[in-house]
C-alpha cells in the first residue's frame, strides 16, 4: 500500500539501509552489523537536525529480501537480525525502487517533495539472483531518484564489479572486524547527520556530493 502523501506534509530525508544477511554473515559479522544499526539509530537520535528529519529504513537479503517500513526516527525500531541462506540482492534491489515509488513523497505543483534519499548497501558476498536487471531499473528511473548510493563490501569474496554497477560511490573493508563495521556505522550516521544539514540548503532535486571521508579501515574505490 502507498504512502498517503497528504498525511505527512514535512519534508523527509530517507534512509535506507540494505543489509546482507545471507548464511556468510552469520556468527560475528551479524552480531557486529546488529549492533551497529543500534548505534546508527541512538547516534541520529542524538541529533537535533537527524530527529527532525530522517525517517530509517531496513531492507535485508538472504533468500529472498525482507523490507521493514520507511518510520520516523522517534518510532524506529532497530530490527534483531539473523543470517542464513544465499544472497538475494537483486530482490533487495527491486525492493528498493518499490519503495521509492510508494515511500518516498515526490514534489508536486502545490507541495516541495521529500528529500532525495540516501541508501547505503552492505555484503560480504556475490548475488545468487538476477540483480543487474534491478540495478539498471534502479539507474534508469526518471522520477524519485537516489540522491547518493552507497555500497560498502566487506572481506575476500565480495564481488566489487557487481558494487560499482549498482552504486554510486564503493567501499571496501579487507579486513572484517567488529570494530570496522562499527566504524562503518558510525560514517553512515555521519553522512546521514551531514545531510540532515545539508539538506534544506538544497534546491529542488539537487543531491548530496560531499559525504565525511570514511574511516581508515576502509577503502574508496
Amino acid at each position: 500500500m502507498g504512502l498517503n502523501f497528504d498525511e505527512t506534509p514535512a519534508r523527509r530525508l530517507p534512509v535506507y539501509l540494505l543489509l546482507d544477511t545471507s548464511g556468510s554473515m552469520a556468527g560475528a559479522p551479524i552480531v557486529a552489523v546488529n549492533n551497529g544499526v543500534g548505534l546508527l539509530y541512538r547516534e541520529l537520535m542524538n541529533n537535533p537536525n537527524a530527529l527532525e528529519t530522517v525517517w530509517l529504513s531496513v531492507i535485508t537479503f538472504a533468500q529472498t529480501a525482507t523490507k521493514h517500513p520507511l518510520t520516523e526516527l522517534s518510532k524506529f525500531t532497530p530490527p534483531v537480525l539473523t543470517a542464513g541462506g544465499p544472497t538475494a540482492m537483486g530482490a533487495a534491489l527491486r525492493e528498493l525502487s518499490a519503495a521509492l515509488d510508494n515511500e518516498v513523497i515526490p514534489n508536486a505543483p502545490d507541495r516541495k517533495g521529500d528529500y532525495k534519499p540516501l541508501a547505503f548497501l552492505l555484503t560480504d558476498g556475490a548475488p545468487t539472483d538476477d540483480w543487474r536487471s534491478a540495478a539498471n531499473d534502479l539507474k534508469a528511473r526518471t522520477k524519485g531518484r537516489l540522491g547518493t548510493f552507497v555500497a560498502l563490501g566487506c572481506g575476500d569474496e565480495v564481488k566489487v564489479d557487481v558494487l560499482k554497477e549498482i552504486a554510486d560511490q564503493v567501499l571496501l573493508m579487507r579486513d572484517v572486524q567488529a570494530e570496522s563495521l562499527q566504524a562503518f556505522f558510525r560514517w553512515v550516521s555521519a553522512s546521514v547527520k551531514q545531510a540532515s544539514v545539508a539538506a534544506p540548503r538544497m534546491g529542488t532535486g539537487e543531491s548530496l556530493t560531499t559525504m565525511p571521508p570514511p574511516p581508515p579501515s576502509i577503502e574508496v574505490l
